[in-house]
């Protein structure tokens, strides 16, 4: 997925150092340092200063036990991590949820008081613009009802103030009845005259439906009251959950949400404590599981170290690993710590606090050879791991190296040439300067110019017959 090409199977990592910044490429693809720094991991196990410092710390301690501990061990502590980092999630969830308890409940029974209210009055849609009408009819009822009997005597003189007043349908007859007089004499009259027929109907028509109207209006005064009683609640609703019947509806079906939301929230809270229940018996069964299998791999691993270390001129030397009951985190419930003595008759002590450089150097290349012994395909580079040491034990790192070399490519930096022996292929790096600019390059030494390099790496000297001559027996003491 980073877009790296594979040449004949190789994948070629190259990193460019700029003056402003460097650049990292996977299979000739511009990749981010920190995913190509993932990548190598995969592969390679860089060891340097460093990773002597690591060594001294109860972390690194630990995952050299586990991973000597086995594929099994491995799928353990996966499960374990998987099970405990859900926990975290879990509590971290419930600490939330109970922390804000009294903010929710407060929350909640105001939104249960809200539609409480809004439930009592029951609010339909529009309902407060019919009831406004209807209460302005029921207040303007004399007024509505004089006017009718006013427009209706208007039209028909029925009413006693038009009994002889001149009325709508008595001047539409008279009308009607002087042009049908004359309609025989010019038939354009014709059609004025029915229309003067039409308007003497619809004059009827309107009369009769105002007094009709006029009839049917009463005085309703209970219903007025129950009106502006209704009238008053919906305001109270108004006031305090919208501006409009609409708004107050929505509202409350906001608030039945949101209320079945806190509410579920104590459903969440028991389930939550039920799973963190289920998995704190998970993890104690995991966490005895891996105590199980560190312990016995502890006992196997430090008997394997303490023969490597033999051969490297540390006969005395006593290395245990050290289980302590810890609270149970991402790695089980155990402290572990590395216990070293290279001396008899002294007791161990933490790794970090009781080994010189040079004893922690070959502790930690021990360990190497013992983890590498049943792997494939793992890359191991070394960069000053004969630091602190000459002579026979640098002979003896040679050896422990080649036979690493024997399961996984082994890398090495070295300025011992007794390391450098046992090497199947010879690099040597050297800087170059024309003066302006410094450059550095990697050369492959073989035959003669091999055995130039060593002795030059013994003596120091170009030349020395002596050097040369120790150079061949070390070449051969290496088996080339």
């Amino acid at each position: 997925d980073l877009g790296a090409e594979l040449d004949d199977d190789e994948l070629l990592v190259a990193r460019q150092i700029g003056r402003s910044r460097s650049r990292a490429l996977l299979g000739g693809a511009a990749v981010p340092l920190g995913r190509a720094a993932d990548v190598v991991t995969r592969w390679a196990t860089i060891h340097g200063q460093s990773e002597q410092i690591r060594l001294g710390s109860a972390d690194r301690q630990r995952e050299v036990l586990d991973r000597y501990a086995g594929a099994e061990h491995a799928v353990v502590l996966a499960r374990h991590a998987e099970a405990y980092a859900e926990r975290r999630r879990a509590a971290s969830e419930l600490t939330e949820l109970t922390g804000a308890a009294r903010e929710r409940a407060r929350e909640l029974d105001l939104l249960t008081f809200g539609l409480g209210e809004i439930a009592d009055v029951d609010p339909q849609p529009g309902e407060d613009v019919a009831l406004a009408a209807e209460a302005q009819r029921l207040q303007a009822v004399d007024e509505l009802r004089l006017a009718a009997h006013t427009a209706g005597g208007a039209l028909s003189g029925d009413a006693e103030a038009w009994d002889d007043a001149p009325n709508v349908l008595g001047l539409l007859a008279t009308a009607r009845k002087s042009l049908d007089a004359v309609v025989s004499d010019d038939p354009q009259l014709g059609p004025l005259a029915g229309r003067l027929a039409e308007a003497s109907v619809l004059a009827a028509d309107v009369a009769a439906d105002l007094a009709g109207y006029a009839d049917r209006l009463e005085a309703d005064p209970a219903r007025l009251e129950w009106i502006a009683e209704r009238r008053a609640a919906l305001q109270h609703l108004l006031r305090k959950y919208g501006a409009s019947i609409a708004e107050v509806l929505q509202w409350a079906a906001d608030a039945a949400e949101r209320s079945a939301v806190l509410a579920a929230s104590d459903d969440r809270i028991a389930v939550l404590e039920e799973r963190i229940a289920v998995l704190d018996e998970e993890l104690g069964q995991t966490s005895a599981a891996i105590t199980a299998g560190r312990t016995a791999a502890a006992s196997e691993l430090a008997g394997r170290v303490r023969a490597e270390l033999a051969a490297l001129a540390m006969p005395h030397a006593r290395i245990e690993f050290e289980l302590a009951p810890a609270a149970i985190g991402p790695h089980g419930a155990d402290q572990v710590t590395l216990m070293f003595t290279a001396n008899p008759g002294s007791s161990p002590a933490p790794l970090a606090k009781a080994a010189s450089g040079g004893e922690l150097s070959r502790v930690r290349l021990a360990l190497e050879v013992v983890l590498a012994s049943g792997a494939t395909g793992q890359t191991f580079v070394f960069d000053e791991v004969d630091a602190g040491v000459g002579g026979a034990v640098a002979l003896e790192i040679g050896r422990r190296l080649a036979r690493l070399a024997e399961h996984a490519q082994v890398i090495v930096v070295t300025h011992l040439a007794q390391v450098a022996a046992f090497a199947d292929a010879h690099f040597v790096v050297a800087k170059a300067s024309d003066g302006r600019v410094t450059t550095s390059g990697i050369t492959r030494v073989d035959g003669a110019a091999r055995l130039d390099e060593l002795a030059r790496m013994m003596a120091g000297l170009e030349g020395s017959a002596n050097a040369h001559a120790h150079a061949a027996e070390l070449l051969s003491a290496a088996g080339h």
